[in-house]
């Protein structure tokens, strides 16, 4: 009969210690990254280009600008649904590139947490 034995998990002392310095070196590449990301900014237009709406990467609306032709006191309602159209846009655009960025750290593990464990 073969002796069983050895750490719990099949994992010996040295490789749990790389794992943890490996978690702890992607933890500081995602906080620089997330840094880095709210810095930026993301623009979108709606209704070909009247109106264009800026968010930060913190998910903040910066501006909105609109053109003359698009305000229309009689149609207050398609002016709303192209800023929410310009808005959603730019926070989808922002979203998309987090999203991105992370990826490129994690390798897009899965698992529990991010962890293939």
């Amino acid at each position: 009969m073969a002796k069983r034995g050895g750490y719990p998990g099949g994992m010996m002392p040295g490789n749990m210690n790389n794992l943890m310095k490996q978690a702890q070196r992607m933890q500081k590449q995602m906080e620089e990254k997330t840094k880095a990301l709210e810095e930026k900014t993301y623009e979108a237009t709606a209704g070909g280009g009247v109106v264009k709406v800026v968010v930060s990467g913190k998910k903040e609306v910066l501006s909105i600008e609109l053109d003359e032709e698009v305000v229309d006191k009689d149609d207050i309602e398609m002016l709303q649904d192209l800023i929410m159209a310009a808005t959603n846009e730019a926070l989808r655009a922002q979203e998309e590139d987090s999203n991105n960025e992370m990826s490129k750290i994690t390798g897009n593990m899965g698992g529990m947490g991010g962890f293939p464990f």
